[in-house]
């Protein structure tokens, strides 16, 4: 079956960054949708950290509606819960009983949640939610990779707020299952959500972060204001704080290599305590599209063997993407195609030219 995985489109938010709200944005994946079998969408569909979900849900129905119009009849959607709408299946998994999820347990939409519900009456045909991931194929596993959160360096929130959480509840153990990761993070997301319904007007709800934003205080353009200056100067100190109280460990060090390795090691480190035995496994998460063709594809390979696969994101930061342009890894619009034999393939669809028409027609309207 020919499937096209696509993840953090990130839908609904209120900071404008998610590209395919966008009409002439969106016509690049709904060709490929057309002659698709399967659409998994891999988490982080919806931006519900910003706002109401209510609000989330009305900005993203046009742009669902069409990628469902566009499937061919019959086709198959996944739906995989990321961190940032892991409310789409939080009623369920709060309401399980102690079976254990494994490495994939599928569920009908209107048993997950009142929004999976919603989403599958936008997408249409055969909608199933399935977590913390699903096998593709027997060689093929697919997961959002937020589990990666507790074992990175760099010290993002959800970093920093895993950190606290294991001091807490206490650290995934080695091996884990899926339940040793959601006791840790899952309150986070509960808290998280439960801001987010709350948050004023204007602005962005609790954790929702700014991490464009920060990085580019941080890393700059070598002409860096003076708050940005003492930003930089004092954050290893805060970082070392961090160590001292058992947050981390975590590294000062934001720099382009250092966020790649960060989600490689971490998302290796996953595969191997929850042991997928997997040739290849796909994940989102960083919004870091890879591997690109001058990666060192060494590096995208874990220690139990498993090629690793990032299918990007579908949101435009220019803090993150200024400088290189559609070059970047971390452009909008990537996308991995997985056909019934062979390696999974990359697929960057959205040109400059498609961004910029769609951020003129926005104008616009």
């Amino acid at each position: 079956m020919r499937t096209l995985v696509v993840s953090d489109l990130h839908l609904g938010g209120r900071t404008g960054v998610d590209v395919l709200r966008d009409p002439a944005a969106r016509e690049p994946l709904l060709a490929e949708l057309r002659r698709t079998g399967r659409l998994v969408l891999l988490g982080d569909t919806l931006e519900l950290r910003h706002g109401p979900a209510r609000e989330a849900l009305a900005r993203a129905r046009p742009a669902l509606e069409a990628m469902g119009a566009a499937l061919p009849k019959g086709a198959e959607v996944v739906l995989v819960p990321g961190n940032h709408d892991h409310a789409i299946a939080a009623p369920w998994l709060d309401a399980r009983a102690q079976r254990p999820l494994g490495h994939e347990t599928r569920v009908k939409p209107a048993t997950a949640s009142p929004l999976a519900r919603q989403l599958a009456g936008w997408l249409g045909g055969n909608v199933e939610v399935a977590y913390p991931g699903l096998w593709l194929r027997p060689d093929v596993y697919a997961t959002h990779g937020h589990y990666l959160d507790p074992h990175g360096t760099v010290p993002t929130f959800e970093r920093l707020a895993a950190g606290a959480m294991s001091r807490m509840v206490g650290a995934v153990p080695d091996p884990a299952t899926a339940e040793d990761y959601e006791r840790v993070l899952a309150p986070l997301y509960a808290w998280i959500t439960s801001a987010a319904q709350r948050a004023a007007k204007e602005g962005l709800g609790a954790g929702a972060g700014r991490a464009g934003k920060a990085y580019e205080l941080l890393q700059g353009d070598g002409h860096q204001p003076v708050r940005a200056r003492l930003l930089t100067a004092v954050f290893p100190l805060g970082i070392r704080g961090l160590n001292l109280l058992g947050i981390g460990p975590v590294r000062s060090d934001l720099s382009g290599d250092a966020l790649r390795r960060n989600s490689l090691e971490a998302i290796g480190e996953v595969v191997g305590r929850l042991g997928i035995e997997a040739e290849h496994v796909l994940f989102g998460h960083s919004h870091r599209t890879g591997p690109l063709p001058d990666d060192d594809v060494t590096e995208w390979r874990t220690p139990s063997g498993a090629w690793l696969h990032n299918s990007g994101s579908w949101v435009h930061e220019p803090a993150f993407t200024q400088a290189e342009g559609t070059i970047s890894p971390y452009w909008p619009g990537g996308a991995i195609l997985v056909e019934d034999t062979g390696a999974p393939q990359l697929l960057r669809l959205l040109a400059d030219d498609d961004l910029v028409r769609a951020e003129d027609e926005a104008e616009t309207d």
